[in-house]
């Protein structure tokens, strides 16, 4: 992260060097964009956070564990599209699913469908991209990561093609 802030810092000095006035006008469109996102960023947030307190990571692991591969496959899927979590939350938790026994396909699909399918920022989704693109990203995520976590468990032996 501190590459990357120090690249976004670098450039924008960079931009303010070779164009003032633009980067002014830039900065100003930025702040007005973010003051319109920020209320329903900052509902989202504490929706998720809510979701978060009530499921702890045992539960999660419970639900992972048992049964077929591709009902685990279907339900981590199920569970990540619903309990939205940033990365640096979400990865450790995924160590703490492996290290608890469970697919690494399984949390493939976990982790995929926390980052890629948003069950909670669909209301925010509809209102900047309306509801049929919003639905179509969806399902397309969902598709993916049911691919993605397929081709995961092929990686590493747990499913098998014949």
């Amino acid at each position: 992260m501190f590459l990357f802030y120090t690249f976004v810092i670098a450039s924008l000095i960079l931009s303010f060097l070779f164009d003032r006035k633009k980067t002014i006008k830039a900065l100003k469109i930025a702040y007005k964009k973010l003051t319109k996102i920020l209320p329903a960023f900052l509902t989202m947030l504490i929706s998720v956070s809510i979701v978060l307190y009530l499921v702890p990571d045992t539960t999660i692991s419970k639900y992972l564990g048992s049964g077929s591969l591709y009902v685990e496959i279907i339900i981590a899927c199920i569970i990540g599209s619903i309990s939205l979590m940033p990365g640096f939350i979400a990865f450790p938790l995924a160590k703490v699913l492996i290290e608890a026994g469970i697919k690494y396909s399984v949390i493939a699909s976990f982790t995929s469908s926390l980052m890629m399918v948003g069950i909670l920022t669909f209301p925010v989704e509809k209102k900047y991209f309306g509801s049929k693109l919003t639905i179509y990203r969806n399902v397309l995520s969902v598709i993916i990561v049911i691919v993605l976590s397929i081709i995961m468990g092929l990686a590493y032996g747990e499913v098998t093609l014949w």
